[in-house]
């Protein structure tokens, strides 16, 4: 007797995929509202928050790289970072649409794209530990773990219990 169960192809038979893909719809709407503020308020708030950052951390904005950082941002480099958040949003769309619909090139670029935060994870936590670290490291893992787990049924073999 075969204790493995065949796979279903009905999306609503994953709730886990359709939980990855509302997280994933999430990361799409911030991404695509980044950009449209972006080309919104255009670069003088950019740079006055940035400036802000620099001040918290006890460096001088006027001088050295901070200072080249600053001048870096204008209206062109604005609208290129706007295009790629949209860009951001719309592989983040697509990975959701594809994962509520159970499609298994969406199962496989959810999890490569979220093992490819594992290492940054990691050095997150080494750099800051604290629960937003492990937090964070803990969700990734879960959404490896279960685009794994449905990569795996579809191959009509169990890769992870």
């Amino acid at each position: 007797m075969d204790a493995r169960k065949p796979y279903n192809p009905d999306p609503h038979a994953h709730p886990g995929l359709a939980a990855i893909a509302l997280l994933e719809a999430g990361k799409a709407l911030l991404a695509f509202l980044a950009a449209a503020g972006l080309e919104v308020s255009g670069p003088a708030p950019l740079r006055t928050l940035i400036d802000a950052l620099i001040r918290r951390i006890g460096a001088d904005p006027e001088q050295g790289a901070f200072s080249t950082l600053l001048g870096m941002i204008t209206p062109d480099t604005v609208h290129v970072g706007a295009v790629v958040l949209s860009a951001y949003g719309l592989l983040r769309a697509l990975e959701a649409w594809g994962l509520w619909r159970a499609r298994a090139w969406a199962s496989w670029l959810g999890c490569i794209s979220a093992a490819l935060y594992l290492p940054l994870d990691v050095y997150a936590i080494v750099r800051h530990p604290g629960w937003a670290s492990w937090l964070l490291l803990a969700v990734n893992l879960l959404v490896v773990w279960v685009l794994a787990r449905d990569l795996g049924r579809r191959r009509g073999t169990r890769a992870l219990p």
